[in-house]
């Protein structure tokens, strides 16, 4: 567990000794694929931190349609804003695959936070990141077009990936699509037209980033439609 807990990025920098505090309030728990973890409005009692596997947090719109805010995996913290604020979770969480998590009870937590600042600053770091991501995600689906949203995902998992010019999408293209805000058939053609135009090369999931000057052109605005409304 301590091995495991170091590189979580909400844990770095502490001493073993809290590490090993952190460690003795964990608990492991099991979702099998399709399972919730919690609803959208569910008092919020504690945070995870997955050993394995992956979860989808989402919002349903009262019409039922789905809007994926994040993918989560190995050691990625999820749930823990609502947790600080003391209140409800503001989304869905679900396992994408069999997955491993463990559970941090929200009051032995705080606890552990007002006897060591480093904690404390570690989960506002944590939560300016997401403040981060959740600005970028409301920028995507409001002011880009589909090919801007698919190429800063490119960007992102290659980052993710230390810059790695080829990539693995680990989710299908119709979660990618709900993601972007878009459908799968729009998710292929552009995928299909940036292969064509020589800026990335595709092979099922694994994606070459050949042009990733190109890709945060993209990203940042740059047209990739005719007049027509059709890719050029």
């Amino acid at each position: 567990m301590l091995s495991f807990l170091e590189n979580v990025p909400l844990f770095k920098g502490l001493p073993a000794d809290q590490l090993g505090r952190i460690a003795g309030i964990g608990v492991s728990r099991v979702y099998r694929r399709g399972e919730t973890v919690f609803s959208d409005g569910e008092a919020a009692d504690g945070f995870y931190v997955p050993m394995r596997g992956r979860i989808k947090i989402f919002k349903l719109s009262p019409e039922g349609k789905e809007q994926v805010l994040h993918i989560m995996g190995f050691q990625e913290p999820f749930g823990e804003a609502a947790v600080f604020s003391g209140g409800r979770f503001p989304a869905h969480a679900q396992a994408l695959e069999e997955s491993l998590l463990i559970f941090f009870p929200a009051p032995a937590f705080v606890d552990l936070t007002r006897h060591d600042p480093t904690l404390a600053m570690n989960m506002l770091a944590l939560l300016s990141r997401r403040l981060k991501q959740f600005a970028g995600l409301v920028e995507q689906l409001s002011l880009k077009e589909v090919p801007g949203r698919l190429a800063s995902y490119l960007i992102y998992v290659s980052d993710r990936a230390h810059g790695a010019a080829l990539i693995e999408l680990d989710i299908s293209k119709t979660l990618l699509a709900n993601v972007l805000g878009t459908i799968p058939e729009t998710v292929s053609r552009v995928l299909g037209k940036m292969a064509t135009e020589g800026i990335i090369e595709v092979e099922g999931r694994r994606i070459r980033l050949i042009e990733r000057k190109k890709l945060e052109e993209l990203s940042q605005g740059a047209s990739f439609y005719d007049e027509g409304g059709g890719a050029r």
